[in-house]
């Protein structure tokens, strides 16, 4: 029997479905940060270190007044080895608002080995979902001419939405499927006449600027082969902001970042629907540009900021450089926060002035510049000192910050580790051979600051199946990556 929902899309006791009056989600962003229900659980994609054992996705227990407040409450495997699930969305959210038949009621869970799309329901039992459905790579190929499936959002129309770093043949590919939510069947590609962007990645829309831009991480191939500088330097890595017409689905405009912009990932729009400006943050660059509108109705970019590499002893170079790998926005638009993943930090900086961010909090969760490893810094623009390793319950924290997510409240930021299994291989193998963590860092939304929460601290390298990543995460009502307003 199905759990009742509030107009969220939350499981709560009593309600009656029939009062709702509008879809899911919240009318706007500050309506989520005011209103939204405190997060109980977490979904969270974990892909497998065990041979012969499939990727799941695991419920933890969030909520402190809980009896199995920080622990993995349920496990769902799916269906095949080797997917290597990533990121996720739903199948509907707060740009549905305004359509009270619709309910946020499917994670769709898309895969970068195996070319899958995972469509997991979790109104049945949000404690426990299952696999509704599993869209299969072949028709990914055939119908969307599509591979190394990335990010995820739904669309207004009901439609969701997916974006691929390469063709069917894993050539590099920046385009767009589509999933009709009431067949949940594979529909022509997004992008007009089948044109897409040299190299995907992310993307985030705005109807009301009528714009959609996209971001470009690389090839697929190189990628797979882990990182290597020389692939940056022969172009198999984007630097571009792609903009795209909404209404006509044509690439109308393409903003080169340039050096400091190379892998441009994650990109966030301002929350607030009015605003035409937004973040987009840069792996290999370690820079943060903020894109806007010109007055001319074109677009632009200018960085705002940047981390200094760090000159250091026994590492596979002499300077280590940083790697912005996510990037996050609270709902009121005044603070942004990521991901240092080389250097192990989460920053969070003050963007109440747009073009100058201010860092007021910074903290260190693993990391390859800690003391008790063999990196030694010898020159740091930043830090007095090494930063000392992680250790919670006894155990050392391994890997560096890497996927984010922010409570609606903003009070909150939940951390993982781990970014992409043959990556992690590479920079951090004891990360592989002993699982990741989640943890949760307390924020000081009025000053600034990020505290580490002790008594919140999962560990994925005591999974009864063995050892396992853990990648990004999700709240069932919705989150401040998964929501756009328009």
């Amino acid at each position: 029997m199905a759990e009742k929902v509030n107009c969220h899309g939350v499981a709560e006791d009593g309600e009656d479905e029939s009062c709702c009056r509008h879809g899911p989600g919240y009318a706007d962003p500050l309506d989520a940060m005011r209103n939204g229900p405190r997060e109980k659980i977490l979904y969270i994609q974990c892909p497998s270190l065990t041979e012969g054992r499939p990727d799941f996705l695991a419920t933890v227990d969030v909520d402190p007044e809980s009896e199995s407040y920080s622990t993995v409450i349920h496990r769902l495997p799916m269906r095949y080895v080797g997917d290597e699930i990533h990121h996720s969305g739903w199948n509907s959210c707060s740009s549905c608002y305004d359509r009270p038949s619709v309910r946020r009621s499917h994670l769709i869970l898309p895969t970068l080995n195996s070319d899958r799309v995972y469509i997991i329901d979790t109104l049945t039992n949000e404690r426990q979902p299952t696999i509704f459905k599993v869209i299969e790579p072949e028709e990914v190929h055939s119908v969307g001419n599509a591979s190394f499936l990335h990010s995820s959002h739904c669309l207004a129309s009901g439609e969701v939405m997916i974006s691929s770093l390469g063709d069917k043949d894993g050539k590099a590919r920046g385009g767009f499927i589509l999933i009709d939510t009431k067949e949940w069947k594979l529909k022509k590609n997004w992008e007009k006449d089948g044109k897409p962007a040299p190299f995907g990645y992310d993307f985030w829309y705005q109807p009301r600027h009528n714009v959609m831009i996209s971001t470009e991480w690389g090839a697929p191939w190189a990628i797979k082969s882990g990182f290597n500088p020389d692939h940056v330097a022969q172009g198999h890595y984007g630097s571009f902001l792609n903009v795209w017409n909404w209404t006509t689905h044509e690439l109308v405009q393409r903003i080169d970042l340039g050096l400091d912009g190379k892998a441009p990932l994650e990109i966030r729009f301002l929350h607030n629907p009015d605003e035409e400006q937004g973040y987009v943050g840069c792996g290999t660059g370690a820079s943060v540009f903020r894109f806007f509108k010109t007055k001319d109705g074109r677009w632009d970019a200018e960085k705002v900021i940047q981390i200094i590499p760090k000159k250091v002893d026994n590492w596979l170079a002499d300077q280590m450089p940083g790697s912005i790998t996510y990037i996050t926005i609270s709902l009121d638009d005044r603070f942004l926060y990521f991901s240092n993943w080389f250097h192990g930090d989460i920053r969070q900086y003050d963007i109440t002035d747009r073009r100058k961010p201010r860092l007021v909090g910074q903290l260190f969760i693993g990391g390859m510049i800690s003391k008790d490893t063999q990196v030694k810094v010898t020159e740091d623009t930043e830090l007095k000192d090494q930063p000392d390793p992680l250790i919670v319950n006894g155990k050392r924290v391994e890997g560096g910050a890497q996927m984010l997510q922010l409570s609606l409240d903003g009070k909150r930021l939940y951390v993982t580790s781990s970014l992409y299994r043959i990556w992690d291989e590479q920079f951090y193998p004891d990360l592989v051979k002993k699982g990741s963590f989640l943890l949760q860092l307390d924020v000081d939304t009025d000053k600034g600051g990020l505290t580490l929460n002790r008594n919140f601290f999962v560990d994925f390298g005591a999974e009864p199946d063995g050892p396992a990543l853990a990648h990004e995460m999700r709240y069932p009502g919705g989150d401040c990556s998964s929501d756009i307003w328009i």
